[in-house]
């Protein structure tokens, strides 16, 4: 699982606009997910319209961005089939430091891809 080097052109400037006004809203959800115990890996559907993965966190029409995002987490990946059980050892190995990661699952018509991008430095 590696960054999708299509993101670069169409996706990473709006995720990227959008994610500078978000990251402290995710980064702190992350951290609840973990140190509640929900899971070790936290990940955050991103889409423009509604989908059914996680809990909405993020409106994009009263946030003022152009992403909605959500928060979720492995489990639920796997128990919807997005994320097959045999593979849960190949994602976790794959997936980056939460403290210092956002993981993303960008939902889009065309293109559909789990996205890890640093949280902004403090």
């Amino acid at each position: 699982m590696v960054n999708d080097p299509e993101l670069n052109g169409k996706y990473l400037g709006t995720i990227s606009g959008d994610f500078v006004k978000v990251a402290d809203n995710l980064k702190e959800a992350s951290y609840q997910i973990r140190v509640r115990g929900f899971s070790d890996h936290p990940i955050f559907p991103v889409c423009k319209e509604e989908q059914p993965i996680g809990q909405l966190l993020i409106d994009r029409s009263l946030a003022n961005t152009t992403w909605n995002y959500y928060a979720s987490y492995l489990d639920e990946f796997v128990q919807r089939g997005l994320i097959d059980e045999n593979k849960q050892e190949e994602f976790k190995a794959a997936y980056k430091n939460p403290d210092e990661y956002c993981c993303l699952f960008v939902v889009d018509k065309a293109f559909t891809n789990f996205v890890f991008i640093p949280y902004p430095e403090d």
